[in-house]
């Protein structure tokens, strides 16, 4: 009877090893499955921050910015940068159409807060009445809109074109005008695809 006894203990310790085993990989796949789960949030949250507040992928559609830029060229968009400084001349800029909803336009920055602005009918643009040094456009200006006669810009007010400037609806037509610091969504910084024309499309000071 001691023997069978003593056979019995010892596969209930053998039992009891294997159900503390068993237990021990449950915690350890449920501690596994939580570091995952609070990872991905993670990464989830971080990934609406750089959306929201930092940068964004911006498909183009269109030709108005030509040559500079093409239809379909993928850009990524600096979100953060004006909230630090000021926009400045020939950043290429994104910010929404007024009269359409989800519609967002894209253009170079030509003058800035607090500038009067001029296109005569030879195509050139003058700042201040000084004619303005620039190679962007892809061809000369044939009509200068509403900048025809002197625009004076205000405090927070900026007159932008698209590089293809005959084919191009910016703040020469009445329904862009000048845009507002507060409406820009952020600065096109480089262009990420095609892969064959990856750039950065930050302008060259000596642009300016």
């Amino acid at each position: 009877m001691k023997d069978v006894k003593e056979i019995a203990d010892t596969d209930g310790e053998v039992s009891e090893d294997k159900q503390s085993s068993r237990e021990k990989k449950i915690r350890m796949i449920l501690r596994e499955i939580l570091n995952n789960s609070l990872f991905l949030l993670a990464v989830f949250v971080i990934t609406l921050l750089l959306v929201r507040y930092v940068g964004q992928r911006t498909v183009v559609v269109g030709s108005s910015m030509e040559h500079t830029l093409q239809d379909e060229d993928n850009l990524i968009v600096d979100k953060i940068t004006y909230r630090f400084r000021e926009p400045e001349r020939f950043d290429i800029i994104v910010f929404p159409f007024s009269y359409a909803d989800e519609t967002y336009y894209i253009k170079r920055i030509i003058a800035l807060p607090g500038e009067t602005v001029r296109i005569d009918y030879d195509g050139v643009i003058y700042i201040n009445e000084e004619p303005l040094l620039e190679n962007f456009g892809a061809e000369t200006i044939e009509d200068p809109g509403t900048a025809v006669n002197s625009i004076q810009l205000g405090p927070d007010e900026y007159f932008v074109l698209g590089d293809n400037r005959n084919h191009s609806s910016d703040s020469r037509v009445a329904q862009v005008g000048l845009i507002k610091k507060k409406d820009i969504i952020g600065r096109a910084v480089c262009r990420i695809y095609p892969f064959d024309k990856i750039c950065s499309l930050v302008p060259e000071k000596d642009n300016e």
